[in-house]
């Protein structure tokens, strides 16, 4: 039970903190957003991004482990922070593997990257994920034990932890619902749909139609889904012919 509860406390800070990280990617680097916009990241409408938590939550697994391996030495602390960036690499296109087969979307599309695999993993940002590893390795695992613990233990702040995860399961399940609707368009043409492209070019269409943008719901506007998706070219990737 301290096990699961620890658990639900990382993913909780790792899908925020997430949310946040991505938030500042979009708005300052990401050369994808020339205008500088601010940018709700993800499918959810909270300020959460799963995978992050899911991710927070396998570093705290496998930096835990490093007391068995050669007993914290340097080539130990290596070996760890290898699994862990091979772990969030595979976390990484499992997940963007199993929307794609299921829902026909790319929540990302790392296609131009050099040695991508499928659009969804490549070397680039396996070397981030590894970069990420050893930040958490060395200056947040060692510090937060003691806050994971204490957290744990105190029961009171599991209301947090509970109201938290109420409203995300309805945000889950209300975002789900276009989900459905963009699976729909992409099954029925054959296609896939880029969700963040689509996203873009909605915003920038309500910019020229002088539309409201909605920063936490950036698909709603006066237009129906199925009018953007089919405005929206680049947006919608053909699928491969299937072999016979």
């Amino acid at each position: 039970m301290s096990l699961f509860l620890k658990l639900t406390y990382l993913f909780f800070i790792g899908a925020v903190l997430g949310w946040v990280i991505e938030l500042l990617f979009r708005r300052f680097i990401s050369s994808k957003n020339p205008e500088r916009k601010w940018i709700n990241p993800g499918f959810c409408v909270g300020p959460y991004v799963p995978l992050y938590g899911f991710g927070l939550c396998t570093m705290y697994l496998l930096a835990s482990i490093d007391a068995r391996l050669s007993a914290g030495s340097s080539w130990g602390a290596v070996l760890v922070i290898l699994m862990m960036a091979v772990a969030m690499t595979a976390l990484e296109f499992l997940a963007g593997l199993l929307v794609l087969k299921v829902s026909h979307l790319r929540f990302w599309d790392y296609s131009h990257e050099w040695r991508n695999i499928m659009g969804l993993i490549c070397p680039k940002f396996s070397l981030i994920w590894a970069a990420c590893s050893a930040g958490y390795y060395f200056l947040v695992h060692p510090y937060i034990l003691d806050a994971i613990e204490w957290l744990s233990e105190n029961l009171a702040f599991s209301f947090v932890i509970g109201m938290f995860f109420g409203i995300f399961l309805i945000d889950v399940a209300y975002s789900s619902q276009l989900v459905v609707k963009l699976r729909q368009f992409a099954i029925e043409n054959d296609v896939v749909v880029r969700y963040e492209t689509l996203k873009a070019q909605i915003r920038h269409r309500q910019d020229e139609a002088r539309e409201k943008v909605h920063f936490l719901f950036p698909f709603k506007s006066e237009l129906h889904i199925s009018e953007h998706l089919r405005a929206a070219h680049e947006a919608i990737e053909t699928r491969k012919p299937r072999k016979r």
